[in-house]
């Protein structure tokens, strides 16, 4: 999961826009951010590990300069912690070509055997993201062979046909292409989220911006068109004229963990509000818990992304709800920081308990998702040191069971407390009274309430059912042994059930 956006203004330059926008997608990755512009005559790059807020400052303004540019903000499902592997990527030819990326290949060896034993490329990073901008940029220099270089943008498009043919996986990607303009594109399936905007340029035509989520939009003053299609190349080129392309043909699988946690409530993704699946999970969810006939005192929810659910689940149950977990907000997400260790010292640091609304009672915590467990079950232990009596827990999706090969940091089944582990297990493990999952059928219920005309969701984590095709169990066996997840396995605790290193090598 990572975050893009890619601002075309006829007029002023665009570093600002992009800083203010990038802080709008801060969610979908902490741990690198990078934006380059393009001034006309030259690239214009800064990238660092970090927040935006840390690695741009007002300086920088002077410096990447341009009416055309693009960022982005990173947290790695592929590749090292390196700043070196911070995007964009660069090739210079043809053209000179950036590229920013969401999501994740899943044919990556293949891929860079070619790049670098056919084509003779050199590859600086691990990451997959520059592996597949060596692909873009080899079949745009294809094309140019067949076509020349009249019309570049007849080659750009041909050349993300063909890269389209040969790479697998999940993305969205946002380039920048010297003398030629801005491109985006997204996967045939549309596993990630990728939207195009627009607003009026004064009386000289329109700006443009892409991004992956429409909340990075309305703070400069786009309005967004639409999502850009499954297998759609769109080009904004310098004179500010949009070209739509069909590079191949397309079937909207959106990712479901989107709407779970990765987007945020207020972002409308392929028509979908991620607030109102949210809400319509809360009610799915709450026939469950009234069908128990558990005595609950209160519905707690798990700050900040449980919140819709709890909401609801409260009012379909009549439950009062209660905020009882503080967070404090200059703590970084847990799920997105790198290393087990990390994760498990900053849940201290994040949340912290109102003991007047937990002393003798029985509460209901409702958390977004359970992927590894480690963060509810410090939570659960967190309750009780404040009094509480009965500690349940209510999961807004299903049991995390399988690895996500398509962005998001859950690649192996080592990580997760659901593999190998039945409800009663994971119940012991997490040392909660009563466990509840969502349904998957409730859960894709309640996204295609949003988008009827979607037909089916990349539901892979939950159902083990990978829509690509392309997921082998080699595939799979090779993430285990990959040296950074061997560092995330080295860095998991020792002792408990779920982490027990005989059981999950059974699992």
């Amino acid at each position: 999961m990572c975050g893009i956006l890619g601002i075309a203004s006829r007029n002023n330059d665009v570093f600002a826009e992009l800083y203010e926008g990038l802080l709008m997608l801060q969610h979908r990755g902490q741990d690198a951010s990078g934006i380059v512009t393009d001034t006309g005559e030259f690239f214009r790059e800064r990238k660092a590990n970090g927040l935006v807020k840390d690695v741009f400052k007002a300086q920088d303004a002077e410096t990447l300069t341009g009416r055309i540019g693009m960022g982005h903000v990173r947290y790695p499902t592929a590749g090292s912690l390196s700043a070196a592997e911070a995007q964009p990527f660069f090739v210079n030819a043809p053209y000179g070509i950036y590229l920013v990326h969401n999501g994740n290949i899943t044919n990556t060896e293949e891929q860079r055997e070619k790049v670098t034993a056919k084509y003779s490329r050199h590859l600086r990073t691990t990451s997959d993201s520059e592996i597949m901008l060596n692909v873009l940029a080899d079949k745009v220099a294809d094309a140019i062979k067949v076509n020349g270089n009249a019309d570049p943008v007849r080659n750009v498009f041909a050349g993300v046909k063909m890269m389209m043919e040969r790479v697998q996986g999940a993305y969205s990607v946002i380039c920048l292409i010297a003398g030629v303009g801005m491109l985006a594109f997204r996967d045939p399936n549309g596993i990630r989220p990728l939207s195009v905007a627009k607003r009026d340029a004064e009386g000289d035509g329109d700006d443009f911006a892409f991004a992956s989520e429409d909340v990075a939009f309305g703070i400069n003053g786009f309005e967004k068109i639409r999502d850009v299609k499954p297998g759609e190349a769109i080009l904004i080129d310098h004179n500010g004229n949009m070209h739509e392309f069909q590079a191949v043909e397309g079937n909207l699988t959106p990712c479901i963990f989107e709407y779970v946690y990765l987007a945020r409530p207020d972002s409308l993704l392929d028509g979908i509000s991620v607030y109102k699946t949210q809400l319509r999970m809360g009610q799915t969810l709450a026939k469950q818990i009234q069908d128990s006939g558990l005595d609950i005192d209160a519905i707690i929810p798990v700050p900040d992304s449980a919140r819709p659910v709890a909401l609801e689940v409260s009012n379909a149950t009549g439950i009062r709800y209660r905020e009882a977990l503080v967070k404090n907000r200059y703590v970084g997400r847990t799920f997105i920081m790198p290393g087990q260790e990390e994760r498990q010292k900053s849940v201290r640091r994040k949340l912290n308990a109102i003991p007047l609304e937990m002393k003798d009672r029985n509460i209901l915590l409702i958390d977004d998702s359970i992927v590894r467990g480690n963060t509810i079950k410090k939570i659960v232990q967190m309750c009780r040191e404040a009094g509480a009596k009965k500690v349940y827990i209510a999961s807004a999706s299903p049991p995390v069971i399988y690895p996500n090969v398509y962005g998001i940091d859950m690649p192996t089944k080592h990580e997760l407390i659901a593999n190998g582990l039945d409800i009663e297990e994971i119940r012991q493990e997490l040392g909660a009274d009563a466990l509840f999952y969502q349904k998957l059928d409730d859960l894709i219920w309640a996204a295609k309430e949003g988008n009827p005309k979607i037909e089916q969701f990349d539901c892979s984590c939950f159902d083990g059912q990978y829509i690509t095709g392309s997921v082998s169990e080699d595939y799979l066996d090779s993430l285990e042994s990959s040296n950074r997840v061997s560092k995330k396995i080295k860095d998991m605790p020792a002792t408990g059930a779920s982490w027990n290193a005989a059981k999950l090598a059974t699992g």
